[in-house]
């Protein structure tokens, strides 16, 4: 499927795991048919969310193929292959690509970091090699380094490169690359409490961790935007703001995954170094869930 024109929210899907580490495919099956029913408009696997750094690359392809069957061409699937070597994001890429993935998110290098011709290059060596889109991945809180606004403008103008996924939280960047939104260039927004400030500039929608709970509400809030219900889109915003932001009291996938196991979507543990929320936290989480009505 053609990720090109997506609109709308795509989950950045979290990675359910067996009480002893083990990937659980029933519970990741089931999850993919929920964001379909719920209206998500695809889906992104092997993120941040999705735990990806602590998997090997053989469970990267088993997953990865594992969401393509389940979504059956139904919804967009992509695929999550950055690595801080390019050569190793190369070779996730095109397994990626065989597998079945309609699109790619690539990071930014993080802990070698790279200058910024170095950054540059890390991602054309991919868009060059692969035969499907590719949308770049800001966000320096995670990697150390961020793309430079003239390195966005330069791979904005590349043939398979289709957008970019902008979660440095920064709106001051986000206006200095807007000009180069366009028909073949789309904004993502990677912060869910920002969604609406991005679609106001030009923004396609949200790739979303808030979405892996609320995923009809995440789609109508993005849709009510785009669609001209803006006072509908902000209020659902305002409405939902605690919770997004709860989903972050501590570092992501933890609190998101607390949530789904305590909404009985079987997200299962987490892998080390991660692992489990304060009470203190929880029962915080708890509260701001009973409040958006989901628990």
């Amino acid at each position: 499927m053609d990720i090109r024109n997506l609109k709308g929210s795509v989950v950045a899907l979290v990675t359910p795991f067996h009480a002893d580490g083990s990937v659980n495919f029933t519970a990741l099956r089931h999850l993919v048919e929920w964001h379909i029913e719920n209206k998500t408009d695809a889906i992104l696997t092997l993120g941040t969310t999705g735990e990806s750094s602590t998997m090997s690359h053989e469970e990267d392809d088993a997953v990865l193929r594992c969401v393509v069957e389940a979504a059956a061409g139904r919804v967009p699937v992509i695929a999550g292959t950055g690595s801080n070597s390019t050569q190793t994001m190369l070779e996730k890429s095109l397994r990626a690509q065989d597998l079945g993935a309609d699109g790619l998110l690539l990071i930014t290098p993080y802990y070698n970091k790279a200058n910024a011709e170095g950054i540059y290059r890390h991602f054309v060596t991919v868009a060059d090699a692969v035969s499907i889109p590719c949308i770049l991945y800001n966000v320096p809180g995670r990697t150390g380094c961020a793309i430079s606004v003239e390195n966005v403008e330069r791979l904005s103008k590349h043939p398979n490169i289709c957008g970019i996924k902008e979660a440095s939280g920064d709106m001051s960047y986000a206006m200095k690359i807007a000009h180069c939104i366009g028909p073949d260039f789309a904004l993502w927004c990677g912060n869910d409490d920002i969604t609406i400030p991005l679609l106001s500039i030009g923004g396609s929608g949200v790739i979303s961790v808030w979405a892996n709970v609320m995923p009809r509400e995440c789609h109508d809030m993005v849709m009510d935007y785009l669609e001209g219900r803006r006072e509908q889109a902000a209020a659902t915003a305002v409405k939902y703001l605690p919770l997004m932001n709860g989903l972050f009291m501590e570092v992501n996938p933890i609190p998101v995954k607390t949530a789904m196991n305590l909404m009985g979507l079987e997200a299962g543990p987490f892998r080390l170094p991660l692992y489990d929320m304060t009470e203190a936290h929880t029962e915080a989480l708890k509260k701001l869930m009973k409040e958006a009505g989901i628990l």
